[in-house]
């Protein structure tokens, strides 16, 4: 099953139930026949990219429309800030559009945070999806009004079986709760990366926020920065070598609340061991490193990240996270 218990540790639950919570905004949940709006935030696309976004949209039932620049290139980035800050307005504030999928990430979203105009996002809340990059562009929204954004897979992502399950479980299926399972297909794949390991054992409550570990270290400092106290974190990056995660962790660590979460969820770190021959901690020497002195439940390869099977997870609800069962529920509708 590839699930082993690397610190053996005492049964943990955590619920903290004082926990100061605002008011969560729940966007309408999607249909078939509904309108995404297709945008790029950060890094430009391909046309193969745009028509795979397209292509699984429509395996959706989803109809399209797309942002004004979408196809515009500078860079390393989609575009100049003000044309992607205008095309992610233009689609909050179009009535035609349900929802707003991101096509990729890449790099650029933190460049505008400071001039979205989060009053519109608020008067027009919407299903925004993504991740990578677009970690930004949730947490920042979400902590200026409340919306609730989705970490799952990008448009022009590899829509296999599990993450379209999920998917419309989440999106356009919503119950009062929701069980998300770990891809049991990740256990048979040769690369250890993909191998869950529970660190700390236990489970926890609390709401969910994260994403990708280089964009929740870059927003320390500022005013998008995220409050983990009391809530499950779930973290994922890729190509990072040992050393340069744990330098983003201790950064973390030091600098944020992190410790004080009540479960931390960890996903798939793809090409992120050290070479054989390095002088380096292995990947999981410093997940337990950073990670293992932490009282709370820790798991590490849970479902989420740069992998195709991909969860979908709402940030800001309430949620529950059991280490054994390699699980996270959904303890409340992500839309309404």
């Amino acid at each position: 099953m590839g699930l082993g218990s690397s610190v053996i540790t005492p049964i943990i639950y955590n619920n903290n139930t004082n926990t100061s919570m605002k008011k969560c905004l729940k966007p309408k949940a999607l249909a078939p026949g509904d309108t995404i709006g297709l945008i790029t935030p950060s890094s430009s696309i391909t046309e193969e990219k745009l028509a795979k976004a397209i292509s699984n949209m429509e395996l959706l039932g989803l109809k399209v429309k797309l942002g004004k620049h979408i196809k515009v290139i500078n860079g390393y980035l989609a575009g100049t800030d003000k044309q992607r800050l205008e095309d992610l307005h233009n689609m909050f504030a179009d009535d035609d559009v349900d929802g707003i999928w991101c096509i990729r990430g890449g790099y650029g979203v933190g460049r505008i945070l400071p001039k979205i105009n989060y009053k519109l996002i608020k008067k027009n809340p919407k299903v925004l999806i993504g991740y990578s990059d677009i970690t930004a562009l949730l947490i920042a929204i979400h902590k200026k009004t409340g919306l609730i954004g989705f970490h799952g897979p990008l448009a022009s992502s590899d829509f296999t079986d599990y993450s379209v399950k999920h998917l419309k479980g989440v999106l356009m299926n919503p119950t009062s709760s929701y069980t998300i399972g770990h891809a049991i297909d990740n256990d048979d794949l040769k690369d250890k990366a993909y191998h869950s390991k529970v660190i700390r054992v236990g489970k926890a409550k609390g709401e969910l926020t994260g994403g990708n570990l280089t964009l929740l270290a870059a927003a320390v400092g500022t005013d998008f920065q995220p409050k983990f106290k009391n809530k499950l974190v779930f973290i994922e990056d890729i190509g990072e070598k040992p050393y340069r995660l744990d330098r983003m962790f201790t950064q973390l660590l030091q600098s944020t609340d992190l410790h004080k979460a009540a479960g931390i969820a960890l996903g798939v770190f793809e090409d992120c061991e050290a070479k054989e021959g390095d002088r380096s901690l292995s990947l999981m020497e410093m997940f337990n490193d950073r990670l293992g002195h932490l009282d709370m439940p820790i798991i590490y390869g849970l479902s989420l990240g740069h992998i195709k099977n991909h969860m979908t997870l709402p940030v800001g609800i309430k949620a529950e996270l059991d280490t054994t069962k390699r699980t996270i529920k959904l303890l409340e509708s992500g839309v309404s």
